[in-house]
């Protein structure tokens, strides 16, 4: 009897491409892809913060390179994206959040907020498609959502509203780009401890509100997400697309 195998998690050979990767979620991301054997193009706005990463990452015998690129400037993206090879894997993870009251929130909080965490990501995910199907290659976009484009959350209304588009937009994308082997998936952490939510979590009712809701009792950390980005990336998940995997100790279970 010849037995089933277990699909490789490797990823040596492909190209991944992180945005939003000096630190936090893009960081792990990053790293996890890296280690799995990819060759990682890391972005981020800030240089001096992205070098620093990619040396480290460097150092640590990742290979791994550093693409100082503003998601938000949709010309930059095309024209930086279509002069470098295509990629196997995209992860959109650049994010942003202006929380507070809906009744205290301007245009510019809104604008801000949805042109980094959709638009943003909509348009790369656009440019690295064109180069998948020009290469022919079956690969992935995998987009950072949120709990919160499943749930809403205190303070968070604009913050939902662009990750609620973010789950729309990916399940759109996977039925429009199934025929080219392309696959278009979610991964939607918790609150996760790093400097995009080191302000609420130096709150002690907050915390004590978030850990209400988790059912797992527990702030999540960067590696608790980064083994998620290196499955959907993998052939261990060639049959998954348009779908969320909600990385969220059960705070949507009910």
């Amino acid at each position: 009897m010849q037995l089933p195998q277990t699909p490789s998690m490797r990823l040596d050979g492909k190209r991944a491409l992180v945005t939003g990767a000096s630190r936090g979620i893009g960081l792990g991301a990053a790293c996890a892809l890296a280690a799995a054997g990819a060759h990682v193009v890391m972005t981020a706005r800030s240089p001096d913060e992205l070098n620093a990463a990619v040396e480290s990452m460097q150092q640590a015998g990742y290979g791994c390179e550093a693409l100082v690129l503003d998601v938000t400037n949709t010309s930059q993206v095309r024209e930086s994206l279509t002069a470098l090879p295509a990629f196997h894997v995209v992860v959109n993870n650049a994010g942003a959040n202006r929380p507070g009251p809906m009744s205290e929130a301007s245009e510019e909080d809104y604008d801000f907020v949805m042109n980094v965490n959709v638009r943003a990501a909509y348009f790369l995910a656009q440019v690295a498609i064109e180069g998948m199907k020009k290469e022919k290659y079956e690969g992935c976009i995998i987009n950072t959502s949120s709990q919160m484009g499943h749930v809403g959350g205190i303070d968070r209304t604009i913050y939902c509203t662009s990750k609620f588009a973010i789950e729309g937009m990916s399940k759109a994308l996977a039925i429009e780009v199934a025929e080219h082997g392309i696959r278009v998936n979610t991964i939607c952490p918790t609150f996760i401890a790093t400097p995009f939510t080191q302000k609420t979590l130096e709150d002690p009712e907050r915390v004590a509100w978030i850990k209400s809701k988790i059912k797992l009792g527990r702030i999540g950390e960067i590696e608790d997400v980064m083994g998620a980005y290196v499955f959907l990336a993998s052939d261990a998940a060639s049959l998954i697309t348009g779908a969320s995997l909600l990385i969220d100790g059960g705070w949507t279970a009910g």
